[in-house]
């Protein structure tokens, strides 16, 4: 197994591995690049803001993945830190997809100090689930009970 250097710096976190970090600081982030792919690539937020962006990682625990400098995946969790966290926006830019970079990014998410001991992790995919159930996520064992307000067209209005 590769060797991760964990950092802790004023509430931010640096993981390394071989020429690439992920790290939780908002700073390092290239909010533009979040907001292209969100709002013409994901499929799932098509047409979002790049306002609505902005302030989704303002209020959000963020881990960005990047090659050296150059941010090239992206992750959120929005949590209480206590009971609940909801994991969501989880991408890879095409060309670094099947490099094991999705695994790592989801190992440091689910291994943060801060996200330990929840008692109800959320996600919502369409498209992975092969990836998540590594990690321990499954179908709602009881769909009957789970309620939302969605509007799918609520970033085209």
């Amino acid at each position: 197994m590769d060797s991760i250097i964990w950092q802790v710096k004023t509430k931010n976190m640096e993981v390394f591995k071989e020429n690439y970090s992920i790290s939780t600081d908002k700073n390092k982030l290239d909010v533009l690049l979040i907001y292209n792919f969100l709002t013409n690539e994901s499929g799932w937020s098509d047409g979002i803001s790049y306002d609505v962006v902005k302030v989704s990682i303002e209020n959000s625990l963020n881990f960005g993945l990047y090659s050296g400098e150059k941010q090239i995946g992206y992750a959120r969790v929005i949590s209480d830190y206590s009971t609940i966290a909801y994991l969501g926006d989880i991408f890879i830019l095409k060309e670094y997809r099947k490099l094991g970079l999705s695994k790592w990014l989801m190992e440091t998410i689910m291994g943060h100090p801060n996200l330990q001991n929840l008692r109800r992790w959320i996600l919502l995919t369409s498209t992975a689930e092969w990836l998540y159930e590594k990690y321990g996520f499954t179908k709602l064992p009881k769909p009957e009970i789970y309620m939302e307000k969605f509007d799918p067209n609520v970033y085209t209005k």
